[in-house]
């Protein structure tokens, strides 16, 4: 019986299948557990084993003493270091074949989508700030590595003086503890040396904080409004004062999402109608929303600020040289946070003049009489552009919608024969700001494009809506 359930445990550790209560005296009914049999026979009802730390192994029975069928049966120390040790090479050689499988997809991945840095915007494998165009950016930089390389300096010599204590003043050589309780210096010392420090790092940081708040003499003023999910700019004070338009995700870009299958080094970046301004010159941005909380942010040119609805805030910058920067709302905003980018396109003062005098004519065109009396296909095709640049982002270009943004193809309210219901949400808006007001539009544009929705897809309603109706609902 003995040699029996010897035999037992030799197939047993063979197997590979070590159980660490084998090096205690154990009953053979938990051996027979881990072996599959069990411990108990006709003959002998209770058996104990037990393996010494050298390898020997002993069982008894009832009424038997430890009995030993050899000097030394087998080496279990040295199975168990050979089993431990082989399971180890197989779960490190498992890792390393894991690691070299995800590194190879990444860099397959890389060379699928391969991208160059954006000037103005965010570069490949980017570690520090963007490349300063402000003042202002620039003392930030400066800031920055001045606190890093003081709190390195700080750590290094803090923990280097912990750790040389520690080792020079181990009990094992022969130190013993001091025996006073406290210093009156040393808390001076500690006490004064970090205030000190905290002062010299405060003075620098406070006064770039105040130069970043200063928006007075302006000499440009623009109002950046959040939208869900874009950005509304309207050119309060200075050259350029009354022009007023919409910035939205470029249509190719979304196409690109949407598809899987990005390309180019602006992905998710391009705009319809960037924020345009003029170099050197000082230009004070009040941000706002319309729905929920949006933040203004270029890291170029070091400015980010929160656009609060119900409130106004604002910042400033002044670029010091030309070229595009972008930047991207800062604050999660819903579904579409990733598609609402910022793109500034910093002109010469000659060319933004030009510009300013290009986009008045194109405004002046725009602003059609709303007493014109439109044709239906006339305004429906106007309407189409008006609804994929505005409202396609959400309500899809097949007017489907997506999750809790309602369908048009088949909507009640777009079937109705009462118009008004129409002019009213987009005036106003609806659902507490999931849909938002577009008052911002024209009079032209809105009934353009909701003469496009009732006329468009399933909807063949044959209704028209004039742009003099639109501008009777506003007031």
């Amino acid at each position: 019986m003995i040699a029996s359930a010897l035999r037992k445990i030799k197939t047993f550790l063979k197997s590979g299948k070590i159980r660490g209560y084998f090096v205690r005296p154990v009953r053979l009914a938990h051996l027979g557990l881990a072996l599959g049999t069990s411990g108990k026979s006709a003959d002998h009802p209770v058996w104990q084993g037990r393996i010494t730390k050298k390898g020997h192994a002993y069982l008894r029975g009832p009424g038997l003493g430890w009995q030993q069928p050899g000097p030394k049966v087998w080496d279990l120390t040295e199975t168990w270091k050979f089993v431990r040790t082989m399971k180890n090479i197989s779960r490190k050689l498992a890792s390393l074949l894991s690691r070299v499988g995800i590194f190879t997809g990444m860099m397959l991945a890389t060379a699928a989508h391969a991208v160059n840095d954006l000037p103005g915007g965010p570069a490949v494998n980017q570690l520090n700030f963007a490349p300063p165009v402000t003042k202002i950016a620039e003392q930030q930089h400066w800031l920055h590595w001045m606190m890093l390389i003081i709190c390195t300096v700080i750590f290094v010599a803090v923990f280097s003086v912990m750790f040389y204590s520690i080792w020079k003043h181990r009990k094992s050589v022969g130190h013993k503890p001091a025996t006073f309780s406290e210093s009156v210096t040393v808390e001076i010392l500690w006490t004064a040396a970090p205030f000190l420090i905290v002062i010299l790092m405060a003075l620098p940081a406070t006064k770039v904080l105040v130069a970043q708040k200063d928006t007075t003499n302006a000499d440009l003023t623009v109002k950046a409004t959040g939208y869900q999910w874009k950005w509304g700019y309207d050119y309060l004070k200075g050259e350029g004062e009354g022009l007023s338009y919409i910035s939205t995700l470029d249509s190719t870009q979304r196409a690109m999402s949407d598809a899987g299958k990005p390309e180019g080094d602006n992905y998710l970046l391009k705009v319809d109608n960037p924020l345009v301004v003029p170099v050197g010159k000082k230009v004070r941005v009040i941000t706002t929303a319309n729905d929920v909380i949006h933040a203004f942010m270029v890291p170029a040119f070091g400015i980010k600020q929160d656009a609060i609805p119900g409130f106004v805030r604002d910042t400033w910058f002044r670029a010091e040289k030309t070229g595009d920067f972008y930047g991207q709302c800062a604050e999660l905003c819903g579904k579409e946070h990733a598609y609402m980018p910022i793109h500034v396109k910093v002109l010469s003062a000659e060319d933004y003049s030009k510009w300013v005098e290009g986009e008045k004519k194109k405004q002046a065109a725009k602003a059609d009489d709303p007493s014109k009396v439109w044709a239906l296909d006339d305004l429906a095709k106007r309407g189409e552009k008006v609804y994929a640049a505005n409202c396609a982002a959400c309500h899809q270009a097949n007017g489907k919608g997506a999750g809790p943004i309602k369908p048009l193809d088949g909507s009640a309210v777009v079937l109705d024969s009462d118009k008004l219901k129409q002019v009213a949400v987009l005036l106003n808006g609806q659902n507490n700001g999931a849909m938002p007001s577009w008052k911002q539009l024209s009079d032209t544009e809105i009934a353009a494009v909701i003469t496009f929705t009732k006329n468009n897809w399933s909807n063949k309603t044959g209704q028209i809506v004039q742009p003099a109706e639109v501008l009777a609902a506003r007031k």
